[in-house]
C-alpha cells in the first residue's frame, strides 16, 4: 500500500472513465491526458485503460508501506525516489519504506503514476475514476488527502524485461505549451460565417485561469455567428473535445464535461491531440487546424497500434538488448525501436 504524505495540489484515481451513463447525466470522468495514463500502465504491466494517480500541478510525496512496481508518464515533475532523481516514462520497483517526491510540473501540468497489479479503490459504475462534484469513485469520490492510504489490488516486485521497460518520448505526442490543435469541423459549423471559421483557424489563443478538468476556456478574436443566431441551440450531447462558442469564445469541453449543453458547437478536438490540451497551463497558447474525419481516425488507429506494439514487445518476448533511434530519410523523421530478442 502507499501513503500519502503530501497530497500535492490535486491528486486523484483516474482511470479510462465512466462510459455508459451520460444518459442518466453522469459524467464520463478519467484521465485528461490518456496517452500518459496508457503508457504507464503499460510498462507496469497493467491494461493499459486501468487506474492511476493523476497529479495536477504540483507533485505529491508517497510512501510505499509495500513494495511494487510502478512507473510515471506525462509532465516532467522532477520525480525523485528515495532521494535518487528518476525518468518519466520508465519502470521502477520500490520497495517497502521508499519515498517518492514528486515537484511541481516544469511544462506541463499532469503527471501520471500506474502501479503494477492496480489501486483497491471505489469503484462506481464499472470506473474507478474520480469525479469529484458528484462524489464518486477513487478516494472516496474526492482528492487524495495528506494521511490517506491506498492499498494495492495486486503488487508485483518482478515483470519480463524490467531492465527495458521504457518508452522514449518521441514515441508519443509532441507536447508544447504553444501546440497546434487538429480538430474535424462540425457539428453546428452552419450557426458560423465563413469569417467566423476562418477565425478560429487563423489566430493564436490563450488558455484562461478559468480552465479546469470540466472544460478550458479560452481567450481571443471573437468568433462571429452567422446573423439571426446567437450560439444558443437546443441542448445536445457532449462529446470530449467538443469547442462551445457562448460569447463568440471557445470552450474546450474535457473529461468532466456536462452531458449534455445548449452552445454551438464549431468544432471537435481529435483523439490524439487531446492529451496536447490536458497538459496546458494558464496563459498557455495554442492554434486550430482542420482535418477530415478520415485522418482523424486513420491517426487514432495509428496510436492504438503503436500502444500495441510497445506492450507486446515489453510482454511478449526476453528482450536481450534494446536501442532507440530517430532517423530522417526523405525529409521525414522515424522513430525505430530495435530489440534483440532471445
Amino acid at each position: 500500500m502507499i501513503e500519502f504524505l503530501n497530497k500535492g495540489f490535486l491528486t486523484t484515481v483516474q482511470d479510462n472513465g465512466r462510459f455508459g451513463y451520460q444518459r442518466f447525466g453522469v459524467p464520463v470522468a478519467g484521465a485528461m491526458d490518456k496517452y500518459s495514463l496508457n503508457i504507464a500502465n503499460i510498462l507496469v504491466g497493467n491494461h493499459r485503460n486501468s487506474e492511476a494517480l493523476e497529479v495536477t500541478g504540483l507533485g505529491c510525496t508517497l510512501k510505499f508501506h509495500t513494495g511494487n512496481i510502478f512507473a510515471l508518464s506525462g509532465g516532467d515533475f522532477s520525480p525523485v525516489l528515495n532521494n535518487v532523481p528518476i525518468e518519466n516514462n520508465r519502470a521502477y520497483y520500490a520497495a517497502p519504506g521508499s519515498i517518492l517526491a514528486l515537484g511541481g510540473g516544469m511544462q506541463m501540468c499532469r503527471a501520471y503514476i500506474a502501479f503494477a497489479g492496480g489501486l483497491d479503490v471505489d469503484e462506481v459504475m464499472g470506473s474507478k475514476s474520480t469525479y469529484i462534484k458528484g462524489k464518486m469513485g477513487g478516494i472516496h469520490g474526492r482528492a487524495a488527502q495528506n494521511g490517506d492510504i491506498i492499498k494495492f489490488c495486486a503488487p508485483k516486485t518482478w515483470l519480463p524485461n524490467m531492465e527495458h521497460r521504457f518508452v522514449p518520448k518521441e514515441c508519443g505526442p509532441q507536447y508544447s505549451s504553444h501546440p497546434t490543435v487538429r480538430v474535424v469541423l462540425g457539428p453546428q459549423d452552419d450557426h458560423f460565417t465563413k469569417d467566423g471559421i476562418d477565425t478560429l483557424f487563423s489566430y493564436e489563443y490563450e488558455v484562461t485561469q478559468n480552465s479546469d478538468r470540466m472544460g478550458y476556456r479560452l481567450e481571443g478574436p471573437e468568433i462571429e455567428y452567422q446573423p439571426g443566431t446567437d450560439g444558443n441551440i437546443i441542448s445536445d450531447g457532449i462529446s470530449l473535445g467538443a469547442i462551445q462558442i457562448p460569447n463568440k469564445k471557445p470552450i474546450i469541453m474535457m473529461a468532466d464535461r456536462q452531458t449534455t449543453g445548449g452552445y454551438t458547437k464549431i468544432a471537435t478536438v481529435i483523439t490524439v491531440d487531446l492529451p496536447l490540451i490536458a497538459q496546458l497551463k494558464a496563459g498557455d497558447t495554442l492554434r486550430f487546424a482542420p482535418v477530415d474525419i478520415r485522418t482523424a481516425q486513420q491517426l487514432y488507429v495509428e496510436r492504438l497500434t503503436t500502444l500495441r506494439f510497445i506492450r507486446d514487445n515489453l510482454d511478449s518476448s526476453t528482450i536481450l538488448s534494446r536501442k532507440v533511434m530517430n532517423v530522417s530519410l526523405d525529409g521525414a523523421a522515424y522513430h525505430v525501436d530495435i530489440s534483440e530478442i532471445g
